[in-house]
Formats: C-alpha cells, sequence, structure tokens
C-alpha cells in the first residue's frame, strides 16, 4: 500500500479538510473526523498507511 501524508488545513465539525503534502495536488480532502487520531486540530501532520491515519 501506498503512503501519503497531509496536513490539516481546517476542522469544519465532524469533518477536516486534509492537504496532502508528500505530491503536488491542487484539491484538499475532506474526512470524517471519526476516521482520524484524537487530538487533531489545524496544522497537524498526518501519515496516512493501510486504510489508517496518524499522527505523523
Amino acid at each position: 500500500m501506498e503512503t501519503c501524508y497531509y496536513v490539516v488545513i481546517s476542522i469544519d465539525g465532524d469533518y477536516a479538510n486534509l492537504k496532502r503534502t508528500d505530491i503536488e495536488v491542487d484539491d484538499v480532502k475532506l474526512v470524517a473526523r471519526a476516521l482520524l487520531p484524537d487530538g487533531i486540530e489545524e496544522g497537524s501532520r498526518l501519515r496516512y498507511e493501510c486504510l489508517e491515519y496518524e499522527l505523523a
């Protein structure tokens, strides 16, 4: 599986907007906060691997 890196751009209720940082992309990814680790905030860096997000 591919490993991807993201930064939390914003949090809006039960969702967070993530921007990929390991490659150049123009769009943001909307992800349910239930899928993200506890304690994230704007600016948190995440690693996505094996269908799981974790703080990087």
